[in-house]
C-alpha cells in the first residue's frame, strides 16, 4: 500500500485555505494534515505534522511567508514548499526560489492549474521516496 502524500496549507485568508483544501482533497493519494492562518502557526504545525508538501502564502501575519520558509528549511532542508502569492513580481519569485521554495502558485490561477502544480509536487515526493 502506498502511503498518502501529506499536505499542510498555510494562508491567512479562510476562503483561500478552503479552496486549497478542496483542490488538494480532489487529488488521489493526498491527505491534508493541517491548516495555518499565520507564519508562527505554520512553523509550529510543520514541526508537529512533518508534512511532505507545504502550501505557504507569502503575505502572512506574525511571521512572513518568506521568513517561515527559511525556518521550515532550517528544520528540514528537504522540505517541499510551494509559495502562494497574489503578486507576480520577479523579485518575489526569485527570493522564494533562492530560499528553497520548489515552486509558486499565483492565487488567481484556476483551480485546475493549482491542482496541476500540487499533483506535480506529490509526484516528486513519491519519486524521492522510491530513490
Amino acid at each position: 500500500m502506498i502511503r498518502k502524500v501529506r499536505i499542510l496549507i498555510a494562508d491567512d485568508e479562510v476562503h483561500i485555505r478552503k479552496l486549497l483544501n478542496a483542490v488538494c482533497s480532489s487529488i488521489s493519494g493526498v491527505e491534508i494534515v493541517g491548516e495555518a492562518a499565520d507564519g508562527e502557526e505554520v512553523i509550529s504545525k510543520f514541526s508537529e505534522t512533518q508534512p511532505d508538501v507545504v502550501l505557504l502564502d507569502i503575505n502572512m501575519p506574525k511571521v512572513t511567508g518568506l521568513d517561515a520558509l527559511k525556518q521550515i528549511k532550517e528544520i528540514d532542508v528537504d522540505a517541499l514548499v510551494i509559495m502562494l502569492t497574489a503578486l507576480n513580481t520577479v523579485d518575489v519569485v526569485k527570493d522564494c526560489i533562492r530560499w528553497g521554495a520548489s515552486n509558486y502558485i499565483l492565487k488567481n490561477n484556476s483551480p485546475e492549474d493549482i491542482r496541476d502544480v500540487v499533483k506535480k509536487a506529490c509526484f516528486e515526493v513519491v519519486v524521492m521516496e522510491d530513490e
